[in-house]
């Protein structure tokens, strides 16, 4: 399976379109959505195309191709208008043996770990800043970035994860850094 994962589009039109345009052309199988996907939050600037209802349609049209946690600015308002489930905080996810707690980075992070095990990967968003550290007992915290508002000087990113691979690029396909887990 491969995954295109992403964060924080913000009700970003022309984000939302680049994460499907990369979807595409990925040929990813899902595309995981790591919180705040249509508001853009009182402590950031409005998106360049912020145009919330256009987003809104964009997703549901590709509702049976995302996976979606909730992030600090989604709320069950947006439930009502999107088609598929964005309210969990975290999903546990198992990509070819490597666990996975994927969430959107409010709740759940580095200084607040949720309860995972030796060797799980720690996948958020929140921060807008592209991250691959590894922490804990053998532990990887990754982070794509934001798709929208990029923070820290950062582009505008996303993830891929495909055979026991999570490679970060920006929407002109540049490769930002690539993570690798041996088998």
């Amino acid at each position: 399976m491969k995954l295109l994962i992403c964060s924080d589009i913000h009700g970003d039109l022309d984000s939302a379109e680049k994460i499907i345009a990369a979807a595409d052309k990925e040929a990813a199988d899902k595309i995981l959505i790591l919180g705040d996907l249509l508001y853009h939050g009182p402590r950031n600037d409005l998106p360049k195309t912020y145009a919330p209802k256009e987003v809104i349609k964009l997703l549901n049209e590709n509702k049976t191709r995302i996976l979606a946690v909730r992030g600090n600015c989604d709320t069950e308002v947006d439930q009502m208008v999107l088609e598929f489930p964005i309210l969990a905080d975290y999903a546990l996810l198992s990509l070819d043996g490597i666990s996975v707690f994927a969430t959107h980075g409010h709740n759940h992070n580095t200084e607040k770990l949720p309860p995972i095990g030796k060797g799980t990967v720690l996948l958020h968003g929140h921060t807008h800043v592209l991250k691959c550290e590894d922490f804990g007992d053998g532990n990887v915290y990754l982070n794509p970035g934001s798709a929208a508002l990029p923070k820290e000087g950062n582009p505008r990113t996303y993830m891929t994860y495909e055979n026991r691979t999570f490679t970060v690029k920006d929407f002109e396909e540049n490769t930002i850094f690539i993570k690798k887990f041996d088998i």
